[in-house]
């Protein structure tokens, strides 16, 4: 049987919200916001931490800032499905740093990965790295034409 997280508080929820919408807040600031003592929310901040719900406190860098303006969404599909294969595909995939997200989806893709990068060119340049790496049976992408909605922060509803 999986193992099944602690519901939050709250309190708790509170808290990841609000540091999910700014994780540089002083404990004096997030105290007064989510309107606990410094050391009440200190300690919620501490086992969060502890506990897995706060897996790490980062910077949301500027894609355009750094000249990463085109989002690129790469759908592959392999005829090969073996360990060996698998394990080639994730170490290739974790050395391109363009490539910001990797997912094994089911139905007839079977990989999908996110890229940023500044233009068409060096798409194709990221392309033809992918694929003299790696054998893939098919690779298409989709160019991001208008970001819509992207949020860093999870939704706290089911916990």
């Amino acid at each position: 049987m999986p193992s099944q997280s602690p519901a939050l508080d709250a309190y708790d929820k509170s808290i990841m919200r609000e540091i999910q919408r700014d994780s540089s807040l002083s404990i004096e600031a997030l105290a007064e916001r989510v309107h606990l003592s410094r050391n009440a929310c200190w300690r919620r901040l501490k086992r969060l931490e502890e506990e897995g719900f706060i897996a790490a406190r980062v910077a949301l860098a500027d894609p355009v800032k750094l000249n990463l303006e085109l989002t690129v969404f790469i759908a592959v599909r392999t005829a090969r499905h073996d360990a060996a294969w698998a394990e080639r595909f994730h170490t290739v995939v974790r050395d391109i740093p363009e490539l910001i997200g990797a997912y094994r989806t089911a139905g007839e893709i079977d990989y999908i990965l996110h890229a940023r990068v500044p233009d068409v060119a060096a798409y194709d340049r990221l392309y033809k790295k992918l694929t003299s790496r790696i054998d893939m049976q098919d690779v298409s992408a989709s160019f991001v034409m208008e970001e819509i909605k992207e949020v860093t922060a999870l939704p706290l509803d089911f916990v």
